[in-house]
């Protein structure tokens, strides 16, 4: 494993280790079984659109990480939750829409903290708290040492955004190999 400096906490593979596990666990949770999905990194929050976030966290006693899943909840997003929800858009009111919304995002989370189980030991996960768009302007005063937007493209759904951000409390070293793949069945613990 690297040497880290105490202004990188978080080394090079553990940064890529964070990526590629939020990525699987963005396919598993936000892309419909029958399609597919692009992940691109996003440079500059500025690009990203949306005018509400939900907002979970995985804790451990090395780091705190958020997850932010940015969106507006227009006609094609209600769209997109709907069929991810197997329930149509009629059927969603208000409510409804943001339970998809928040319950996907728990989806992810959970398989996303699973995975992380296997490199950090005692996690634990939030419920998913929604807040508006304009409290992601404030993400560098977290002090976290790494920060990664991205943007997921699929057919006939909305480009969706999401946001990772980590505070590391000491060193952070892991790898992830290519072949480690997220195992997406089997029950999610709650806490």
């Amino acid at each position: 494993m690297e040497e880290l400096s105490q202004e990188e906490p978080i080394s090079a593979s553990a940064r890529e280790g964070f990526d590629v596990l939020l990525q699987q666990s963005l396919r598993a949770s936000l892309v419909p079984s029958d399609s597919s999905a692009e992940i691109v990194v996003i440079d500059d929050v500025a690009d990203i659109d949306g005018k509400k976030m939900v907002v979970l966290t995985i804790s451990s006693y090395l780091f705190r990480l958020m997850v932010m899943f940015h969106f507006t909840p227009d006609a094609p997003t209600r769209e997109h939750f709907a069929r991810l929800s197997r329930s149509s858009v009629a059927e969603m009111g208000e409510q409804g829409f943001m339970d998809a919304i928040a319950e996907c995002g728990n989806l992810c989370c959970g398989i996303f903290n699973r995975e992380l189980g296997r490199f950090f030991p005692h996690l634990g996960m939030s419920t998913p708290n929604v807040i508006d768009r304009q409290c992601a302007a404030y993400l560098q005063r977290l002090n976290c040492a790494h920060i990664r937007h991205l943007a997921i493209d699929m057919p006939d759904s909305p480009r969706l955004y999401v946001s990772l951000c980590v505070s590391a409390y000491d060193t952070l070293d892991f790898a992830v190999s290519a072949q480690e793949q997220v195992d997406t069945t089997g029950e999610l613990e709650l806490f």
